[in-house]
């Protein structure tokens, strides 16, 4: 080992544990945003469900069932972005999350009774 080779191995693990500090980092972010998507489906889900129950019993209306869908959202710690419900029994909810820095995390759940036929897909649409 020569004199100029010294300290070589200190440039090196600080490269590393740099690198290691990195990626560490990115997979926080990761972890972050899978969080608050995971958080905003399941309120979604929640709030589906709570939605076409309250439409399905008697007096339940559009507007009440869009309410306990709300209500439902804000107590999981989301926003209700959209409430539709349909002729069917069906409630189609949005909700959104914020995900840290990453963004907003959204997503939508669909709810109604097991008889309920799926919306038409638009063909070349």
């Amino acid at each position: 080992m020569s004199a100029r080779d010294r300290g070589a191995g200190t440039v090196l693990v600080v490269a590393v544990v740099a690198v290691a500090l990195v990626l560490l980092s990115g997979v926080a972010l990761l972890v972050g945003a899978e969080r608050g998507r995971a958080t905003a489906q399941s309120a979604a889900d929640l709030a589906a469900l709570a939605a076409a129950a309250r439409l399905a019993h008697p007096g339940g209306g559009a507007g009440s069932a869009c309410a306990v869908a709300r209500e439902v959202a804000t107590r999981n710690g989301v926003r209700l972005t959209g409430c539709r419900t349909r002729p069917d029994g069906v409630v189609d909810v949005t909700t959104t999350r914020s995900a840290g820095v990453v963004g907003t995390a959204s997503a939508s759940a669909r709810a109604g009774p097991a008889d309920a036929r799926p919306p038409p897909v638009s063909a070349g649409g």
